[in-house]
């Protein structure tokens, strides 16, 4: 059994000794010494002078962040349409320890470049903001004055492409995420409003002391105002927000926010402001948290937010971990639309992933919400695939969904016509002579979305000895082939075993890599042919999830007969699942022996224990369920899509 142990944290260094409570802080503004201030009343015994209105020049720390987003699909048509997310998990404290993951290579010609994303930023000119700080009795919710002067500009990009309701995640034991902080957010790193700097006591100007480490002192300095010399427009309409920033940190953790400060062409000045419109406030906000703090906060709406941020500013450890929490999240349900994702932002083994759960689960993925929310490119890699396990009638009635969906996005008439349109080369991707004739005649011919040689051609393709030449695909598709893991050596029967009357068989077992089991073969009547009826059910902690009752017939020999579930069902390495039947049918059937305690099919090993819910006698030696049927398709090469080389 394979295991995945945790990377610790990564400890820094803490800075040496807390400052002097009694030394004198420097004013802001100015600096006399008591040589040019003889006869100032406000110096202290050892010289210093302090300004008589410090406390207000200090800013008051903004600790508002933006509400969370709505983020935005972006569809082939131009217009945007939502969805939800739910049912996530907030990935909480975890921690890379020193361990930095590449970023894949960023698609030449796209503002995701990293020398267009540097010479975007450096365009445009700027001013330093003369704006006095907050006081502190100012409203915190209220913005930063804007600025007067030219703005600067930095990179841009069109609204991220993705869709909010459709990151299904029940938790898993899988990879270790990088060090995150507190569920609630990025809010929870922010000094209270009624904390040192934002209170009237002297405290406030020896915030230093109470926080003994380099991450807290930093914790301090994210989105605050002190100190700060640059400032950041994010987003655009009522989202927009301002966030003041340091450059110094920003540089350190960041190669494009260097050559934006420190390059050749970095515009001098302090307090300029830089326009991103293209990033959604929370995912900046999420970015510039970590190279604060080394925390990473990610929540299923603002995860591919983020990671177009993290990989617009080439920051590779935290585009990794928005990778890792996507493949934990993936599902069925969000496959198709995190597809589309990861060919956007060239994330291969994201890519990778989703082809595997899209071919085992075709049936489900296609009939998701996300499918029909994915583009052109992205539809059109799917019905290419050979080893879809769905059957074509289900391939096209997705289609038929899409095109429907994309001529709303378009302000199109769905009608026929105009399916037709903006389907364009997808349409000739759909094996038509692969359907039923009556399925054929009901539900395409109907729909009046072929022309009428096109349906012609296909019925004499049913019918006719000599074929015509058709545009569409007609061989049926492969599909995935289903693996079996037996775990008997032998089986045998005797006159007074195995009965049943309504008595559990089950079975625990965990595998070293991730499969879907499709379902299990059964022991039959050991006396002569019978039919037997079965309540099947897969476990995990006690919970059912997927059943099915069912019937089999059996031939009165010693094989093995399958059963298969609804859907293919996603099983993680190292989670111990049951799978349990009841059959109720001929008393006298086949039992296994020999069992054995780890198994290896396929590439697969898996690990088998009794279940503690089998009452007919079942357990690793003998018993009833001999076989596993499973998918396994993890690394299988992945043909190009139409249209790429």
């Amino acid at each position: 059994m394979s295991h995945h142990p945790g990377n610790s944290g990564r400890q820094l260094d803490a800075s040496p000794g807390s400052p002097d409570v009694n030394q004198p802080q420097p004013d802001f503004n100015r600096m006399p010494d008591t040589e040019t201030n003889p006869n100032n009343q406000h110096s202290d015994q050892r010289g210093a002078t302090r300004s008589p209105n410090l406390q207000q020049q200090l800013p008051v720390v903004n600790a508002n962040i933006a509400a969370p987003l709505v983020p935005i699909v972006q569809n082939s048509g131009g217009t945007n349409s939502l969805t939800d997310i739910h049912n996530l998990p907030v990935v909480r404290r975890r921690s890379f320890g020193n361990k930095e993951s590449d970023c894949c290579a960023l698609p030449s010609g796209s503002s995701l470049n990293a020398a267009a994303v540097n010479a975007a930023s450096l365009q445009g000119s700027s001013k330093s903001i003369n704006q006095p700080p907050d006081s502190p009795n100012s409203n915190r919710n209220s913005s930063p004055k804007p600025c007067s002067s030219s703005t600067h500009h930095g990179p841009s990009q069109s609204p991220l492409l993705f869709s909010q309701h459709l990151l299904q995640c029940p938790p898993t034991n899988q990879e270790v995420l990088p060090h995150v902080s507190h569920p609630r957010g990025i809010q929870s790193a922010m000094p209270s409003a009624t904390g040192p700097l934002a209170s009237g006591d002297s405290d406030q100007y020896d915030w230093q002391a109470g926080k003994p480490g380099v991450r807290q002192r930093n914790a301090v300095m994210f989105n605050n105002e002190l100190m700060s010399d640059v400032r950041f427009q994010v987003g655009t309409g009522d989202g927009m927000q301002i966030v003041p920033s340091h450059k110094y940190v920003l540089a350190t953790g960041s190669s494009v926010f260097y050559a934006m400060f420190y390059g050749g062409m970095a515009t001098p000045g302090d307090n300029v402001l830089i326009e991103i419109p293209d990033v959604e406030p929370e995912a900046f906000l999420a970015l510039l948290h970590y190279l604060y703090t080394d925390d990473i906060n990610l929540e299923p709406d603002n995860v591919l937010a983020t990671l177009y941020a993290a990989k617009k500013y080439l920051v590779p450890t935290m585009a990794r971990a928005c990778v890792l929490y996507l493949e934990t999240s993936l599902s069925a349900r969000n496959a198709c639309v995190l597809l589309a994702q990861s060919r956007l932002f060239e994330e291969p083994e994201l890519t990778d992933r989703c082809w595997e759960v899209i071919d085992a689960q075709a049936e489900e993925a296609l009939a998701s919400e996300g499918f029909a929310e994915i583009d052109l490119d992205a539809l059109q890699c799917i019905l290419a695939r050979e080893t879809l396990n769905a059957t074509e009638l289900s391939v096209y009635q997705a289609v038929c969904r899409w095109a429907e969906a994309e001529c709303v996005r378009r302000h199109l008439e769905p009608n026929p016509d105009n399916r037709r349109l903006v389907l364009g080369p997808a349409l000739n991707l759909v094996r038509f002579t692969v359907l039923s004739l009556d399925d054929f005649s009901n539900q395409v011919v109907n729909s009046g979305l072929l022309t009428l040689a096109e349906t012609v051609d296909i019925y004499m393709n049913y019918t006719a000895t000599v074929k015509p030449t058709l545009s569409f695909p007609t061989q049926p598709r492969t599909g995935l082939v289903a693996l079996r893991c037996h775990r008997f050596q032998s089986c045998a029967h005797r006159s007074n075993q195995w009965r049943y009357s309504g008595r559990c068989d089950s079975i625990q077992f965990a595998v070293d890599q991730r499969i879907f089991i499709a379902g299990v073969a059964l022991y039959g009547s050991s006396q002569e042919p019978a039919e037997y009826r079965v309540r099947l059910e897969f476990k995990h902690s006690g919970n059912v999830i997927s059943s099915l009752d069912t019937r089999f017939k059996s031939d009165g020999t010693g094989g093995t007969f399958p059963v298969y579930f609804p859907y293919p069902i996603q099983v993680e390495p190292d989670v111990l699942h049951t799978v349990s039947a009841v059959l109720d049918g001929n008393e006298l059937s086949y039992f296994g022996q020999e069992g054995l305690a780890e198994v290896t099919a396929g590439g697969v090993q898996f690990q088998f224990q009794c279940a503690p819910d089998s009452t007919n006698g079942t357990g690793v030696q003998g018993g009833q369920i001999p076989e596993l049927i499973f998918y396994y398709s993890w690394r299988r090469p992945i043909p190009p899509c139409p249209g790429q080389r």
